[in-house]
């Protein structure tokens, strides 16, 4: 892994913002009208406070797990970005590299450039499939045909969100996330679900799930793992927090099948209180795109990194060396402190305190 370019996100943060254009910033940042599916995400974490406790054995500090029974150095796994290419030179190569040289999973999208063949060609290490839609689902067959022959550990795909959202921020332009009209489908129904799942041979992760009776639905059409997600609040407005979400669904599936959790991930402090709430990982898009951005594999490499130093610092804080060891009892709801911004979680970035 090249060696850490950047000391603290804030860092990385400020050299993205200046590597990126409007337009560009605007895309990876903003969210749906309003933002309030957005700034949601972050007050779900501000809303949430640690408990504690006096460690009582010296242990070292342990925060891998596992997903799909795939080793993850931390509980952080990089989601599907479509247009990585736009971040850095390096696109999709970029995210697999920096991956495979930390030890987390990849959510490789079919959309990206380079595409999921080369980049299995390219980079060794397990990979995630992500899977637009384009056209009838029957022209899946082929792409999940040469996922399964390039390696590709699991299929991930969005359930419920048939549309962009509408976006409005300057740099976004036509009112759409990501400008324009997209090509693919964004989202499947059950049924479609089920086609897919007999199609892709690989285990298949439901991206999108945000209701315990979807929950129940998703297990009982036997996907092996559930995300839970509003996809940054890119899609819909005036949703619910992600982490908000998370107990409901973890409650249902009852450890039938593994559940991970995006959204509104900016720090340390967020993954060990999503790994709390019953999630087994959590996934970074935007973190993961500043990233790139700030530094393509060398940037990114500096934010698992700088994740997994603040997860460390947490857990020994927390008296709980073992991520796999938190649980509820080690969170408990607390009035935040500052008002949800698109990059809160950074006392560098301006964002006004409430007041006492």
């Amino acid at each position: 892994m090249p060696s850490s370019s950047f000391a603290t996100t804030s860092a990385v943060l400020a050299a993205a913002r200046a590597a990126l254009s409007a337009a560009d910033w605007d895309g990876l940042l903003g969210g749906a009208e309003s933002e309030t599916t957005l700034r949601r995400n972050r007050l779900g974490f501000d809303s949430l406070a640690f408990r504690p406790r006096v460690q009582a054995r010296d242990a070292p500090v342990d925060p891998s797990t596992t997903f799909l029974g795939h080793r993850l150095r931390i509980p952080v796994m990089l989601a599907p970005i479509g247009s990585v290419q736009r971040l850095t030179p390096e696109g999709s190569l970029a995210t697999a590299r920096a991956a495979a040289a930390f030890g987390t999973l990849p959510f490789v999208s079919a959309a990206s450039r380079p595409d999921f063949e080369e980049v299995a060609r390219t980079v060794a290490g397990p990979k995630v499939l992500h899977l637009p839609i384009k056209g009838d689902l029957d022209s899946c067959a082929d792409v999940l045909a040469r996922a399964r022959a390039s390696g590709y550990v699991a299929v991930n795909v969005t359930v419920g969100s048939p549309r962009l959202g509408r976006a409005e921020r300057p740099g976004t332009g036509s009112g759409r996330a990501r400008g324009g009209e997209d090509p693919f489908r964004l989202g499947l129904t059950w049924d479609d679900l089920d086609r897919i799942r007999q199609l892709a041979g690989l285990p298949l992760i439901a991206k999108g799930i945000a209701t315990r009776e979807d929950a129940r639905i998703a297990v009982d059409r036997g996907v092996d793992a559930i995300c839970v997600s509003n996809h940054g609040g890119r899609t819909f407005d005036h949703g619910l927090a992600a982490v908000d979400v998370l107990p409901e669904v973890v409650d249902e599936v009852a450890g039938r099948v593994e559940v991970v959790l995006d959204g509104g991930v900016m720090r340390g402090t967020d993954v060990v209180k999503a790994v709390a709430l019953g999630a087994r990982a959590t996934m970074i898009g935007k973190l993961h795109g500043i990233g790139l951005a700030a530094g393509g594999e060398s940037g990114l490499a500096s934010i698992l990194e700088i994740l997994e130093d603040e997860i460390g610092t947490c857990l020994e804080l927390l008296g709980e060396p073992r991520i796999d060891a938190v649980g509820p009892d080690h969170v408990r709801m607390a009035r935040p402190v500052r008002l949800p911004t698109d990059l809160g979680g950074f006392p560098s970035l301006p964002a006004p305190d409430l007041p006492a």
